[in-house]
């Protein structure tokens, strides 16, 4: 697996990461989300991504790989749902830490993101102060922000993030043009969720109220074809990206991670290949926003 430098921090990180929310739900066993949490960790994946708001995706993660804690990279998301404090404050963020951390069962988080928060929560500093006082304290390394558009624009140029979390794939590119590029420019670790677009592609019809709705309608009217299967198109295109570090590739399935790291493998796609999607999607781009 490929490793990469993460911005200017003391970080490497995998090509492919291994995004946690498939595996906060009860469907999935314990004993399962053990043995897809370690199969990644086997086969080269050291970056493993989670949030407060994936149910018990922290809890296993903890329990089933903190033993194993210095291989791998802990990304997670903090900034509500801790009854006694109010959202998106600083003392829920510091609180957020001090739960992610027992539930991780490790002394320190690599990378904490403000989980998706508007622009306005942003600028008022409280939230990125609490960070910054968790860097201070050694309780994380990189203080991150997740999310999309004109939130995501502020956190790249307000030059107080040490990393970004985007929606990156072949039908939702508008930021390899700027905040991309403005991110690496500074310096910031860039991880790139949705690589997948929601496995638009197995669905015949468009998918009314599905997360792959809007992803289903932009690839239809991109119009393009190619001989390479569309899980391993997609999952090269983000992973291979400019500017992006990490791809999380989010599944409850063992089988479904091994054709995604397979893919990575193959390496970048072809120039003509990745030249012809940017261009079908700078073309049939209207307001394409980025989703959250």
């Amino acid at each position: 697996m490929i490793k990469r430098k993460f911005g200017r921090n003391d970080i490497e990180v995998s090509a492919a990461g291994f995004g946690a929310g498939h595996i906060g739900g009860n469907e999935l066993s314990d004993t399962d989300a053990g043995r897809l949490l370690n199969y990644a960790l086997d086969n080269g994946v050291n970056l493993f991504d989670t949030a407060r708001g994936y149910g018990l995706s922290e809890e296993r993660i903890g329990t089933f790989l903190s033993y194993r804690r210095k291989e791998f990279i802990l990304s997670t998301k903090v900034g509500y749902g801790i009854p006694g404090y109010d959202d998106w404050t600083y003392d829920i963020i510091s609180a957020g830490i001090d739960a992610a951390l027992k539930k991780l069962r490790t002394d320190y988080i690599d990378i904490v993101h403000l989980h998706s928060c508007s622009k306005e929560i942003l600028m008022k500093g409280e939230v990125i102060d609490a960070l910054d006082k968790a860097k201070y304290d050694g309780k994380i390394i990189a203080a991150a922000y997740s999310g999309e558009n004109e939130d995501l624009h502020y956190a790249v140029h307000c030059g107080r993030f040490d990393s970004i979390q985007t929606s990156l794939n072949v039908t939702d590119q508008r930021d390899l043009a700027d905040l991309i590029p403005k991110a690496e420019e500074s310096g910031m670790g860039v991880i790139a969720k949705r690589p997948l677009a929601n496995a638009l592609w197995k669905y015949n019809e468009r998918p009314a109220g599905n997360y792959a709705e809007e992803y289903w309608v932009r690839w239809h009217r991109m119009s393009l074809t190619f001989d390479i299967k569309p899980e391993e198109l997609f999952i090269r295109f983000s992973a291979f990206a400019p500017g992006v570090d990490s791809a999380i590739i989010g599944t409850s399935s063992v089988e479904h991670l091994r054709a995604a790291l397979d893919a990575v493998k193959k390496g970048k796609l072809p120039d003509e290949v990745f030249n012809s999607l940017r261009t079908a999607f700078e073309e049939n781009d209207d307001n394409w926003i980025g989703q959250n």
